[in-house]
């Protein structure tokens, strides 16, 4: 199967298996979507699996801007997405969690949901922003939604869930084949194991799994601050696991900023999109906006004194709110400064391999916090 281009236009790209479990039903996918789709998929199948709730997520150049259980939404996430307050299935839950944690990086992702299609979910989707989903399937007439979207190249892709890889994997680089097996170590709360604090709440225990599975698909290093079955912020990429730990609490403080109430009361001009409503939100919660952007923002408004409101609000008494969460670390944590910056942005339970030289001192630093470490003795490398 000749795909529409590789890594880049100017690369081909083929699928060579003889039986791929990946049927295309609608557009023409590139390699970068197949790596996207593939690695979502694996996330949600396995975060639905272990957790029995359905699972979504958000991917971008094959790490996810979110991941998600189906639960509540609160009245943000019900405005940003149009959805009043009448009950949400869990497909559509699970996305819209996932899709809200980030939704800068989520434009024009790639969508990865662990249950069937059905209206509902469509419905939705008509009017976001995206590049393709897959899915294990579609209910009746939600393929013909989803055709629609980005004039008709929308890419639709159907997922057999039954299938299971081979027990190794290979990739060539640069003429050279490689291979190794692939990563199938169970992911159970059998793992954990508190090294100092309070044993975790079966709901922290949720978040855990949530945070390491999602870490299994993400580039490396990476590190996830997860709350009420949310990955709130995904650090990937780093060559420095202190630049993944502040850079997903970054993403975790905007995440929670968002919902500060002056800038959920912000009022903009009618016909003002929602991605531009959203884009606003995360502007006005980086608090970094160039002067262009405040140009814009003041024509957009509906009175100025709503954007001196949100500059002037307590920030720091409103980040000092967000508790409760968990941060997931790929590999172990090598010094404190990691749980310095994390203990800022709300988090209470740590969960990483352990064993690094200084491990002492991760030690001492969460008794000193007064955070719980857990140790999970697994690394979660993912390239």
């Amino acid at each position: 199967m000749e795909l529409r281009y590789g890594m880049n236009p100017h690369q081909r790209a083929l699928i060579t298996s003889p039986a791929p479990p990946v049927r295309v039903i609608h557009g023409s996918p590139s390699l970068i979507n197949y790596l996207d789709a593939l690695n979502g998929w694996q996330l949600v199948r396995e975060a639905a699996a272990v957790t029995g709730d359905a699972a979504a997520a958000s991917f971008k150049h094959v790490s996810p801007a979110g991941a998600a259980l189906a639960g509540d939404l609160d009245e943000t996430m019900r405005r940003a997405w149009d959805l009043g307050d009448g009950e949400v299935g869990d497909a559509t839950a699970a996305y819209v969690r996932a899709r809200d944690i980030d939704p800068k990086s989520s434009f024009g992702d790639l969508i990865a949901v662990s249950e069937p299609v059905d209206r509902e979910l469509a419905d939705l989707l008509a009017g976001v922003v995206s590049d393709g989903i897959i899915a294990p399937g579609f209910e009746p007439g939600t393929v013909e939604i989803l055709a629609r979207k980005k004039r008709g190249t929308f890419l639709v892709l159907e997922v057999d869930a039954s299938y299971e890889p081979p027990p190794w994997e290979q990739r060539e680089v640069f003429g050279m084949v490689l291979e190794q097996e692939r990563d199938r170590l169970p992911i159970t709360a059998d793992l954990l194991r508190v090294v100092h604090g309070s044993a975790p709440r079966p709901d922290t225990i949720r978040d855990a799994l949530l945070g390491m599975i999602t870490l299994r698909y993400t580039q490396s290093n990476s590190v996830a601050f997860v709350k009420d079955g949310m990955t709130i912020g995904v650090g990937a990429g780093q060559q420095s696991r202190v630049d993944c730990t502040r850079l997903a609490g970054t993403k975790a403080g905007i995440w929670w900023l968002r919902r500060l109430p002056a800038i959920q009361s912000l009022e903009l001009a009618d016909g003002t999109s929602r991605q531009d409503r959203l884009n606003w939100q995360v502007r006005l919660a980086e608090n970094a906006m160039t002067d262009s952007q405040r140009t814009a923002l003041t024509a957009q408004v509906t009175s100025t004194a709503q954007v001196a409101e949100v500059e002037e609000a307590d920030r720091l008494g409103w980040l000092a709110r967000l508790t409760d969460a968990t941060l997931v670390s790929d590999g172990y944590i090598p010094f404190r400064d990691n749980i310095d910056h994390a203990s800022r942005l709300g988090v209470r339970y740590i969960v990483e391999p352990g064993g690094s030289t200084r491990t002492d001192e991760v030690v001492d630093a969460c008794r000193e916090l007064g955070l719980t470490l857990i140790h999970n003795g697994t690394r979660l490398f993912h390239h």
